[in-house]
């Protein structure tokens, strides 16, 4: 490894390992913690070590997935280029956060995933000074909020965490991972295809059928993105200010997992997951 891979990868280190020597004026502590992700206790313990940009492994043996973020995928054996580097790079910035330190456990939901590993959020700090690691990772643009938060209220406080770091190009987000994909582009979508990605652009039109609605960014449905959400889940879209009709010739900003069914496509079964891009 060398060149650009080492740069990146020591810039990124350095910016995360200040962000806990001098945390940023914007970092939690238990005092003014953001009260809708404080979930339920779940027990403390040390960390040994990190496995992947949003896992962690603790002295008891438990593996622990931070809950309400993504990060990049970790790279395939011998992998390297910029997706290699950016999840390297996240890897870093987390195991700078938490490794050897002693994290507080809250968790809202399922209790594990499909791979046994604890979903929970995890603060770092003690006494009066507990920070969320999902909230710091976030502020630092190390990752992006996920998918589906599992409150809505949380998901809000995450997202503007997010957005924050964006507009400060911070982390990733002066980085080609983080690069938020035209609707319309097909050659762009098709590289994000079985990604997180964050899509924007206007939307074409809103069609429903057979249960399912579809949001469509463009004439063609093989070239552009098409968003889908279930019939079952509107009401719950329309009580968010996102009914699928009212999205019709707005400019939107979608995170997902983008799939290919004739053509791109990502599920929204959350509200969080569309945001109209003209207010931010």
């Amino acid at each position: 490894m060398g060149g650009r891979w080492d740069v990146a990868l020591a810039r990124f280190c350095c910016v995360s390992c200040m962000a806990v020597i001098f945390p940023a004026a914007g970092a939690r502590s238990e005092s003014g913690a953001p009260t809708a992700c404080r979930f339920e206790p779940a027990g403390a313990a040390k960390v040994r070590a990190v496995s992947d940009g949003r896992s962690f492994i603790l002295e008891d043996g438990r593996e622990i997935r931070l809950a309400g973020i993504e990060v990049p995928l970790p790279p395939a054996a011998g992998e390297s280029g910029p997706n290699a580097e950016a999840a390297l790079a996240v890897r870093a910035a987390l195991a700078a956060i938490v490794v050897d330190q002693t994290v507080e456990l809250r968790q809202n939901g399922a209790p594990a995933d499909r791979y046994g590993r604890t979903l929970a959020l995890a603060y770092v700090g003690g006494a009066d000074a507990w920070r969320s690691v999902a909230h710091e990772m976030l502020a630092r643009g190390f990752a992006r909020v996920a998918a589906h938060v599992g409150d809505r209220a949380c998901a809000e406080e995450l997202l503007g965490e997010e957005r924050a770091a964006r507009r400060a190009k911070l982390g990733l987000w002066s980085e080609p991972y983080y690069v938020i994909v035209a609707a319309d582009g097909a050659a762009e979508l098709a590289a994000a295809r079985g990604r997180f990605t964050l899509v924007e652009g206007k939307a074409w039109s809103v069609r429903e059928s057979a249960g399912t609605i579809y949001i469509n960014f463009g004439p063609r449905w093989g070239e552009a993105l098409t968003v889908t959400i279930s019939k079952r889940d509107e009401s719950a879209f329309a009580a968010a200010g996102r009914a699928p009709k009212s999205l019709e010739a707005r400019r939107l900003r979608v995170r997902g997992w983008i799939e290919e069914r004739n053509g791109p496509r990502i599920e929204a079964t959350r509200p969080e997951q569309i945001e109209i891009a003209e207010r931010n």
